[in-house]
């Protein structure tokens, strides 16, 4: 029986037809042409930037393995996990990556979470029956990641700070409850979309015994030097932060103290898995050099998937027909109280992450105090760049068959959206 082709197969068409009528009457062929190439290199030179981020974070999932934190996890959170994720099994790793790529979106570490989420991704594939083909689970992690719950949306919190905006952390409430709003969407799209499928909910027959063997957690506990170090590191840890915090008093929402604030995550995530390798008995640094060497195959392989992707896109903002489209939206969406330059956000946020933050922080900066401001900061926050998470996460195991992954997902964008006009438009007190 054939094969019915993924909902992808006909949007990337309709993009890239799309966008080469549109030059035609517009007369931006020319700029059309640029953006073709222009955005396959920006697609290559993303994904070689990518092979550095890629390789430190799998080597460190790689010394949480080592050691039995992703069954800890799993174990720990497997209430939640297998109602999400009935179909895998309660100890398997997979349950674990997730719940780091979904803590590291929660936190705003974007350069740890898309590592994470391929990671994920790749113990998922390895359930699955039918390569190249997304699985129900697949499909629901991505349309979580898309909506992307948010608790401290730094970045766009230091824009408005920066920008003079004297509330800046007023979106932290709107912006969780809008990924609120936008996770039971993803959640419940996927449930009426999901098929049966061939995953394998059982013991992975696939994986290496040694492979098995080296995720069981350790049991020789570190030498007494090295427990020595690891006190000494987290007593000068604490002290380093005291020392901080008495430095910077009062505390204060200025882009500086923000910067300053969330810059501590990222190193402060990274010792934490190494002391608990350490502490397990891993050699981090051999564990760490052996998982890293993930990174480069994992970046290579997801360039065709990026450059596609990419192009189409490039294609679609050169030719105009964003513009065209954000026109003949406008008189509809203005009547829920979205204005025209949010409608602009709106619609660029799936496409491209960077566009949108440029775009949000030109709106901030002009009226860094009014409604608008308010809204697209919200939006930015409220949903993920879709099309860059299904290349790259879809991509990085070879899927080609995406089934419902992307409607369900863009049905999470278009709830965090809406839903953050009305919370905003609720808790506006400007």
């Amino acid at each position: 029986m054939p094969r019915k082709p993924a909902a992808i197969n006909l949007i990337w068409l309709v993009m890239i037809l799309t966008a080469t009528v549109t030059a035609a009457y517009t007369g931006r062929m020319p700029e059309v042409t640029q953006a073709v190439f222009a955005s396959a290199k920006e697609a290559v030179t993303l994904a070689i930037g990518l092979i550095g981020p890629m390789a430190l974070w799998l080597g460190l999932v790689k010394i949480a393995e080592a050691g039995g934190l992703m069954h800890t996890l799993a174990r720990g959170l497997r209430p939640v996990m297998t109602r999400l994720f009935p179909e895998i099994p309660a100890d398997h790793p997979a349950l674990a990556a997730m719940i780091l790529n979904l803590a590291a979106n929660l936190l705003g570490l974007g350069n740890a979470a898309t590592p994470l989420g391929i990671k994920a991704m790749q113990e998922l594939d390895r359930l699955s029956a039918d390569k190249g083909t997304a699985t129900n689970a697949m499909c629901l992690f991505l349309a979580l990641n898309t909506a992307s719950i948010t608790l401290l949306p730094l970045s766009i919190i230091a824009v408005r700070a920066g920008a003079g905006a004297s509330a800046p952390a007023a979106i932290l409430l709107p912006t969780l409850l809008a990924t609120l709003l936008a996770t039971l969407v993803a959640v419940t799209a996927c449930r009426l979309l999901a098929t049966p499928d061939q995953t394998i909910a059982a013991a992975d027959p696939s994986r290496p015994a040694a492979e098995a063997q080296d995720q069981r957690p350790s049991h020789h506990p570190p030498a007494p030097p090295e427990k020595l170090l690891v006190i000494a590191t987290l007593l000068a840890l604490t002290g380093g932060a005291i020392w901080q915090l008495y430095r910077h008093r009062p505390l204060s929402l200025s882009p500086a103290a923000l910067n300053a604030a969330s810059a501590w995550l990222t190193p402060l995530l990274i010792v934490a898995f190494l002391v608990y390798g350490l502490l397990r008995g891993v050699k981090v640094y051999e564990v760490a050099t052996e998982g890293a060497k993930e990174g480069f195959a994992t970046a290579v392989r997801i360039i065709p998937f990026l450059v596609a992707i990419f192009v189409a896109i490039g294609m679609l903002r050169a030719s105009g027909a964003l513009d065209l489209l954000i026109q003949l939206l406008s008189p509809v969406t203005s009547r829920i109280g979205m204005p025209a330059e949010a409608l602009s956000v709106a619609l660029l946020r799936p496409l491209s992450g960077s566009g949108s933050f440029a775009l949000m922080s030109e709106l901030v900066a002009k009226a860094p105090d009014s409604f608008l401001s308010f809204l697209v900061s919200t939006m930015q926050g409220s949903t993920e760049t879709t099309f860059y998470v299904l290349a790259v996460y879809f991509g990085s195991v070879g899927i080609t068959r995406t089934r419902h992954a992307l409607p369900a997902a863009l049905c999470a964008d278009a709830a965090g959206l809406l839903g953050a006009v009305f919370i905003c438009r609720l808790l506006w007190a400007g």
